[in-house]
C-alpha cells in the first residue's frame, strides 16, 4: 500500500541516431559470441542478454579486441540464468610514467622513517649513533626504517608486478611519509590501479602477491629481531608496549618461555618494524572493499563480497568492545566512511576462481586471524 502520490516520470528520451547506429555495430560484434535473446541502452552503456557459445575467456579476448575499436570494453557476468555482456566506454588510462612523485614521496618516508627508528633503541651498534655529532644522529634509526621499508616496498612491488604480467595499467607504488610525533614515520604505500583485472584468477593474484612478498621480508626479520631482543627486569617509567598477535606470541614463547612477572621483553628495533609491517599486512587482509583481503574476498565470494565485508566492520567493532580497545574502532569507522564495502567486478566475472588459488585465499584469511593483534598498542 502506497501513502504517497504517485509521481510522475517524464518518459526517457528516444537514442540518438547515432547511438543506435553504434548499438547496432556492437551488437553485429557479439552475434556470433553470443546468443541474444535481449539487448538495449542504459545512460551509454549497451547490455546484450543471452547464452555464451564459447568459453567466457575465449568470448572475453575476442570481445575486448573487436570492442576497442569503437571504444568500448565488454564486461561479462552472470544474469538471469544466462550471460550479460556490458559494453562500457573505454576510459582513457594514462600510462606513461611519471615517477617524480613517486621519488619525492619515498625519499621524504626514508627520512621519517629515519626519524621515526631514532625513538626504538635495543641496537647497540646503532644505539651509540645517538651521541654522533652533526646529523649522523638520524641513523641510528636505520634498523627500523630499513626492515620497515623493505617489507613495505616488497609488498607493494608484488603487487606492481603481478599487475604488469597480467597487463593492468598500475602505478608505481606511493609512500605515505608521516613525520613525527606519529610512531612509525608512515602510512605505507599504495598503488593505482587504472585498469580492471582480466577475470578472478588474475584479480586473486594481483591481491595476494603483496602480502604474501612483504612476508618474505617480515617473517624472517621478526625471527632475527626476536633472537637479537632480551628479556630484563621492568624499568620504573611509562612504556609503550606493541600487543601480541598469535603468530608473535608463539614465536616470543618459543624463544623464551613464558617470561617471569617482573620482567619484561625489550624488542630489537628490527623486531619493532617487522611487527608494524606484520600489522599493515594484517590490516590490508582484512576483506573490505578496495584493500587485499577485500579484492581476495571478491575472487573467493564474487558479489557476496559485501556481505562479508559488512561482516567485518561489525567484527571490528565487537573486537573493539570486547579488548576495550578503541584502536579496532578507529579502524573500523575508517573502513565504513573512507574504504567502504564495493568492489568493481573484472572484465570476466564468469570465469571461476581456481581450486588452488581458493585454497591459498581461505588460508590468507586464516593468515589474518592470526596477525592481528587484540590490542595493538597499548601504553602503561
Amino acid at each position: 500500500m502506497r501513502f504517497w502520490p504517485r509521481r510522475r516520470t517524464a518518459p526517457a528520451p528516444a537514442p540518438s541516431d547515432g547511438l543506435i547506429l553504434l548499438g547496432d555495430i556492437l551488437r553485429r560484434n557479439v552475434d556470433d559470441i553470443l546468443a541474444v535473446y535481449d539487448n538495449g541502452e542504459k545512460n551509454g552503456v549497451f547490455l546484450f542478454r543471452g547464452q555464451l557459445v564459447t568459453t567466457p575467456a575465449r568470448a572475453l579476448e575476442i570481445l575486448r579486441d573487436r570492442f576497442r575499436r569503437v571504444g568500448y570494453t565488454p564486461y561479462l557476468r552472470a544474469d538471469r540464468g544466462g550471460v550479460l555482456v556490458q559494453a562500457w566506454p573505454s576510459a582513457g588510462v594514462e600510462d606513461r610514467s611519471r615517477v617524480t612523485l613517486n621519488v619525492v614521496l619515498f625519499v621524504l618516508t626514508v627520512v621519517s622513517t629515519l626519524l621515526a627508528g631514532t625513538q626504538f633503541v635495543g641496537s647497540p651498534t646503532f644505539d651509540a649513533l645517538r651521541r654522533a655529532p652533526s646529523w649522523w644522529w638520524l641513523l641510528s634509526g636505520v634498523p627500523f626504517a630499513v626492515t620497515l621499508l623493505l617489507t613495505l616496498g616488497v609488498h607493494e612491488f608484488g603487487h606492481y608486478l603481478t599487475a604488469r604480467h597480467y597487463g593492468v595499467s598500475v602505478s608505481l607504488p606511493y609512500f605515505i611519509p608521516v613525520p613525527p610525533p606519529f610512531l612509525f614515520g608512515t602510512l605505507g604505500a599504495v598503488i593505482r590501479m587504472r585498469s580492471p583485472a582480466r577475470d578472478r584468477n588474475a584479480l586473486f593474484d594481483i591481491a595476494a602477491a603483496g602480502p604474501i612478498a612483504g612476508l618474505v621480508i617480515a617473517l624472517p626479520a621478526l625471527i632475527l629481531g626476536i633472537h637479537w631482543s632480551a628479556v630484563a627486569p621492568v624499568a620504573p617509567g611509562t612504556w609503550v608496549t606493541f600487543g601480541d598477535s598469535a603468530l608473535t606470541h608463539a614465536l616470543v614463547a618459543l624463544r623464551f618461555g613464558v617470561i617471569p612477572e617482573g620482567m619484561k621483553l625489550y624488542t630489537h628495533p628490527v623486531f619493532d618494524a617487522a611487527w608494524v609491517g606484520l600489522l599493515v599486512t594484517a590490516l590490508n587482509l582484512m576483506p573490505v572493499g578496495q584493500l587485499d583481503g577485500g579484492r581476495i574476498a571478491y575472487a573467493l565470494f564474487g558479489t557476496r563480497h559485501r556481505m562479508v565485508g559488512i561482516a567485518t566492520f561489525l567484527a571490528l567493532l565487537a573486537l573493539g568492545a570486547l579488548t576495550w580497545s578503541v584502536n579496532w574502532v578507529v579502524w573500523g569507522f575508517f573502513v565504513l566512511f573512507f574504504i567502504g564495502f564495493h568492489h568493481g567486478p573484472p572484465l570476466d566475472d564468469l570465469t571461476p576462481l581456481t581450486p588452488g588459488r581458493r585454497a591459498v585465499g581461505v588460508a590468507c584469511l586464516l593468515l589474518l586471524v592470526l596477525l592481528v593483534p587484540p590490542i595493538p598498542i597499548d601504553v602503561g
